[in-house]
């Protein structure tokens, strides 16, 4: 199937969820236990859900859960099965891209259902996107146990269908201004990982939301310098930035911060900028519904709404 950049505004968003739906759950990455998943599934349930696990997610071979083979098996079946009306990403670590050129959307995208996860997951997200569909950037079972309510809120509004704007305080790195567009993206990593590939996106006139976790701060810069070079950034309508958690320096120190990198690489352009976003690898994780055209303010508050 050729892919091709979604024209704006025509992104398909799935079908709200409703009492009593089957909500599926799988594995597209690292490995998991019955133990770990617990604590979601009986969230899920009492979000009057029926949660219903991939076939072999409990799966593992050294750190995926089962090899790509099985992986790719338990998330076609849940594609292509229609009492599954969405699909959570247990957790994330590595693996996604392994299983993505496995996996057949056809039948999806004739009936698409919510995606949802973050992290590694950004491989689906930017995928479905160039396949015109609408999907969730929240928290997964893996980590529901140490979630903000806030977080677990957001990702059920946004199951159900409800909106839920954002509206934040303002950060000292900001750029003030004001744009509307289509948001995108996901994990820095990830997102530079897939460039050139056939699940890159297009982030013209776009928002361009970013997280990432545990990089080095050299490693951040060259991935900034490669999207800057790539031509993603030059075309922006604005950009968001989220935790950018945990990051690492070398013994002869860097001299910047994630986001002083992020600031100057985008310095030049009249776009926007909004750091300390509360989604990413956080706590406060709040759900970001992907491919919605959303308009953004930056100024002495900070807020996101959905149009």
């Amino acid at each position: 199937m050729t892919l091709m950049a979604p024209p704006l505004e025509s992104l398909t968003l799935p079908t709200p969820l409703k009492t009593g739906d089957k909500i599926g759950i799988v594995s597209t990455a690292r490995k998991i236990s019955a133990e770990e998943l617990q604590y979601a599934i009986d969230i899920l349930n009492e979000w009057g859900l029926v949660p219903v696990l991939g076939e072999y997610i409990f799966a593992h071979e050294n750190q995926y859960a089962g090899s790509d083979h099985i992986r790719a098996y338990d998330f076609q079946n849940m594609l292509d099965n229609p009492e599954v009306k969405a699909i959570l990403c247990a957790r994330g670590g590595y693996g996604t891209v392994r299983i993505i050129d496995r996996l057949d959307f056809q039948s999806f995208v004739k009936h698409p259902k919510w995606i949802a996860g973050f992290s590694d997951i950004t491989v689906l997200h930017s995928h479905l996107n160039r396949l015109n569909i609408c999907s969730i950037h929240s928290t997964m079972p893996i980590s529901f146990a140490n979630n903000s309510s806030e977080s677990l809120n957001s990702l059920k509004n946004a199951l159900f269908g409800n909106k839920s704007d954002i509206i934040i305080n303002k950060h000292p790195l900001n750029t003030k201004g004001q744009c509307n567009g289509q948001i995108v993206g996901g994990n820095l990593s990830v997102l530079y990982s897939l460039i050139g590939s056939r699940s890159d996106i297009d982030t013209t006139n776009k928002i361009l939301f970013l997280e990432d976790l545990d990089e080095y701060l050299y490693h951040v810069d060259r991935m900034m310098m490669s999207l800057k070079r790539s031509g993603k950034l030059s075309s922006l309508a604005g950009l968001i930035v989220g935790g950018m958690t945990k990051m690492n320096d070398n013994a002869v120190p860097f001299g910047k911060t994630a986001e002083t990198i992020i600031k100057d690489c985008v310095s030049e352009y009249n776009i926007p900028v909004c750091f300390h976003f509360p989604a990413g690898h956080i706590k406060h994780n709040l759900a970001l519904q992907l491919g919605r055209q959303v308009s953004l303010e930056v100024g002495e508050m900070v807020s996101l709404r959905y149009e």
